[in-house]
């Protein structure tokens, strides 16, 4: 059996290590989610929604430690990690409304009557990333739970505790053995497991392209159904008639919340030319104004990157030569410390501007018109999210059809509720989480026609 030895980001201390799954302990899991799934389904909707709600309570009453675990396991800010908690327990609430709202319909024909059910898909396996552990994981298995499904679910190996504390979260609520398992461990053991067990009838994989990709022709042999959110370059349209002191105020938060750790992450800030000067003088004092610290401090508004690994690699993108405008700060000496920072590429096929970087750093380009915003907000493998920042309603409007992307919001930074959907165009994802339609993705829709003919 092999184990992970997890680092706290800010201070690089051993907070422990963790052992993996093995393959046989996945089929086991799985197995016993079979027969448990069975079990959960046939309840009366009323009773599961009751189990979600007493899940929903016992993160409710642990919401602290929850927070605290994510402080030392991924370097959140307390404040952000306190929210992501709360936001578990909100996501699990609201899906409890779900089962007794699984509604099929009757559907007109000659001869007979028809009516459609919506049948819960089996076990599924939900793929957690690193970034936020506790918030994405509620994503699939409120969702699928809620649909009468039973859920086996993997935590990214760097942070994993938060996973584990929830798995232990719903068995001391009451949900039935079996039907929610968290299972640590390698995604090259665990993860592809889950993608080649002929028992798991669905993936929910939330990560990078590439990986995705994988698990998209993994499922494939099986003709097995996928949910995928990968990766973003999202852009921050700034137009010339906006509110510029506050798209330049709130800007910094679009993309260096979490350290940039996040798929939604406006790392293009798009600028119409004519106030381009004068939006980076505004957007300087708003940067430096980042308060980058301890992330058990309250005060604090971001911490470190999660890793050595990753933190070197969003150095690539900050070399010797890059244009950088200008920086804000961050602590030194031990933990994985970047100072958010503003790029402005030579060009628009600079890789800061077209890779995914996940990290505080932000390349800000200029564009002409309308059509040039649209037209560069759009190059890009990716679709995820973004901003546009105008007065002019018809613009807005105009704008947020033209661009290829899941999640827009107009004059700030929202990209996810809980009750709308969330997902991605392109690259960035197939399917959608959150929102009032989430748990029928867990579902088959089956008809059934009944002759009345004598």
């Amino acid at each position: 059996m092999t184990s992970t030895t997890l680092i706290n980001p800010a201070d690089e201390s051993v907070l422990g290590t963790i052992e993996h799954a093995t393959i046989a302990e996945v089929d086991d899991a799985v197995a016993r989610a079979v027969v448990a799934q069975r079990r959960w389904a046939a309840l009366a909707p009323a009773e599961r929604a009751a189990a979600l709600r007493r899940f929903a309570a016992a993160v409710d009453g642990a919401v602290d430690e929850l927070a605290r675990l994510e402080v030392r396991n991924s370097g959140h800010p307390i404040t952000q990690a306190r929210w992501e908690a709360e936001h578990v327990r909100d996501v699990l609430t609201y899906y409890s409304a779900a089962p007794e709202r699984m509604l099929g319909s009757q559907i007109p024909v000659a001869g007979g009557i028809d009516i459609t059910f919506l049948e819960p898909i089996g076990v599924v396996g939900v793929i957690v990333p690193w970034n936020f552990p506790m918030t994405i994981a509620s994503w699939g298995f409120a969702p699928a739970l809620a649909a009468g499904n039973a859920v086996v679910l993997k935590p990214a190996e760097w942070t994993p505790l938060t996973a584990v504390r929830l798995g232990e979260l719903a068995r001391e609520s009451g949900l039935p053995d079996g039907v929610f398992t968290v299972l640590p461990g390698r995604g090259s053991v665990v993860g592809e497991r889950f993608v080649s067990h002929p028992d798991v009838r669905k993936i929910v994989f939330t990560g990078s392209t590439e990986v995705g990709k994988r698990v998209m022709a993994g499922c494939a042999d099986s003709v097995k159904a996928v949910t995928l959110e990968l990766g973003g370059k999202s852009a921050n349209v700034v137009f010339a008639d906006a509110d510029l002191e506050k798209a330049a105020a709130t800007a910094p938060y679009g993309v260096f919340e979490n350290a940039g750790q996040d798929c939604c992450a406006r790392s293009r800030i798009l600028v119409q030319r004519s106030v381009f000067d004068r939006f980076l003088e505004l957007l300087e004092p708003a940067v430096r104004g980042v308060v980058v610290g301890a992330p058990g401090d309250e005060a604090t508004e971001m911490g470190p990157l999660v890793s050595r690994a990753h933190h070197d690699r969003v150095a690539s993108f900050v070399t010797d030569d890059a244009r950088v405008a200008f920086r804000g700060t961050a602590p030194t000496g031990p933990g994985f410390w970047f100072p958010p920072t503003v790029l402005l590429p030579a060009s628009r096929s600079d890789r800061s501007v077209t890779e995914e970087i996940f990290g505080p750093v932000v390349a800000v380009l200029p564009f002409d018109d309308e059509a040039d915003a649209i037209a560069l907000a759009n190059d890009s493998v990716y679709g995820l999210s973004g901003s546009i920042f105008t007065r002019d309603l018809g613009r807005a409007l105009r704008v947020s059809r033209g661009i290829e992307s899941g999640n827009l919001s107009v004059n700030s930074h929202s990209s996810v509720r809980y009750s709308t959907p969330f997902g991605g165009f392109k690259q960035s994802g197939l399917g959608r989480e959150l929102g009032p339609d989430a748990a029928a993705a867990f579902t088959e829709t089956k008809n059934v026609f009944l002759s009345t003919d004598a």
